[in-house]
């Protein structure tokens, strides 16, 4: 069986809420700071894809939809040089037509492979995701 040269990217999203990040910090005494939040919408979300050396990643207001998948994907191309091989999880939009379709438009050079449902500890990106909530969650 002859060796393909593909480059391997493991891909996740996760959402977040806009909230600021809780830390101690020094303060006179007195009345407790405010933080007064500006954003401007509900939710934030990331899509990440992670290759041997590199992460890339791009944040959406709101959820992630197959749109975005898809902008992901071309992103993707744009900055790897040749075959692609996805290996992401079984969400819905992963299984969307319009993603499918881009797929199958992009004529060989995006593969795409299943993790099993019931192991996210095969994402690396799910790890990242995991140290990113740990540095927001107050202590």
């Amino acid at each position: 069986m002859r060796r393909q040269r593909q480059t391997i990217v493991f891909i996740d999203e996760s959402g977040s809420p806009p909230r600021p990040t809780r830390a101690r910090t020094w303060a006179p005494r007195g009345p407790t700071p405010v933080l007064q939040e500006t954003f401007n919408w509900k939710s934030l979300s990331l899509i990440g894809g992670l290759a041997l050396w590199r992460f890339r990643f791009q944040i959406h207001a709101g959820s992630i939809k197959s749109l975005q998948v898809i902008e992901f994907l071309k992103h993707l191309q744009r900055h790897i040089p040749g075959k692609i091989l996805i290996l992401w999880d079984g969400a819905p939009i992963h299984r969307s037509l319009l993603v499918k379709n881009y797929i199958a438009s992009a004529k060989g050079r995006i593969q795409v492979e299943r993790l099993p449902a019931d192991a996210p500890e095969l994402n690396p990106v799910e790890y990242l995701w995991g140290i990113s909530r740990r540095m927001k969650s107050p202590t």
